[in-house]
């Protein structure tokens, strides 16, 4: 894929979906600013990786729900290579509980995490892309923003408010050349799902039309769509990864 710019930052990349993003980014020959909160041991095997295969990556560290934090690190990213073109908001937690049974603090503290942090995040890259008139943001959702999930009331929130959101960034920034979207991936195999006993994920599979749970390199091969050059004309695009589950 053609990439103009040349850096990316990737929250939440060192395990699951978000380090599989990185790797595929930096295969396609940007260089990845690899952002973790704990498991430093985490980012450096994804950075080491990324150079084994001859790609470029650093690793910083940050609670991307803090907007201090969150604002240091595009400053540093600015300062070390001297712009920023493209980012992934993955950075995300889960509090499940049934409704009835969940507190405010659960609530809030998944709001925060998957939605206030996107927010951040999409309004720094906005003050330092607007100044090129050039950038591509990609906030990773969920399928339950859209269609909801009983024990997730907190989790659907912030992934529908995320939808919303990405949409309401595209519209503001358009004028500035830069562009929002998101991704709504459905079931993907990770490390959360092969611990799901093999009866639970065979009932999963049977009501997902291409029958099976989707890869981590599927989710990050969207993701380097949305970002490239390629999908220059789409902007506000709530994109399903989710092998038919949700039409």
């Amino acid at each position: 894929m053609k990439f103009s710019g040349t850096n990316v930052l990737v929250t939440g990349a060192s395990r699951g979906i978000g380090a599989e993003i990185a790797k595929t980014l930096a295969g396609f020959g940007l260089k990845v600013w690899i952002n973790y909160r704990s498991g430093l041991e985490a980012a450096e095997a994804v950075k080491a990786e990324i150079e084994a295969a001859g790609g470029q990556a650093a690793i910083i560290k940050a609670d991307v729900t803090d907007e201090d934090q969150f604002n240091a690190v595009i400053k540093t990213i600015i300062d070390s290579d001297g712009e920023l073109s493209y980012l992934v908001n993955n950075a995300g937690i889960t509090r499940d509980k049934l409704a009835l049974r969940m507190s405010v603090e659960d609530f809030n503290a998944v709001i925060t995490a998957n939605l206030t942090s996107a927010f951040i995040g999409c309004k720094g890259a906005l003050k330092v892309m607007g100044k090129k008139r050039f950038g591509s943001i990609v906030n990773i959702s969920s399928i339950v923003g859209e269609m909801g999930n009983p024990g997730q009331t907190n989790y659907s929130a912030s992934k529908g408010g995320l939808n919303a959101m990405t949409k309401s960034f595209a519209k503001e920034a358009a004028a500035r050349g830069i562009r929002y979207n998101a991704i709504t991936p459905g079931f993907i195999q990770t490390d959360m799902t092969d611990e799901l006993k093999d009866e639970v994920k065979a009932e999963y599979e049977r009501n997902i039309p291409l029958s099976r749970f989707g890869k981590p390199s599927e989710v990050a091969e969207a993701v380097a769509f949305l970002l490239s050059d390629h999908s220059s004309y789409i902007t506000g695009e709530i994109l399903k990864v989710n092998g038919g589950l949700y039409v």
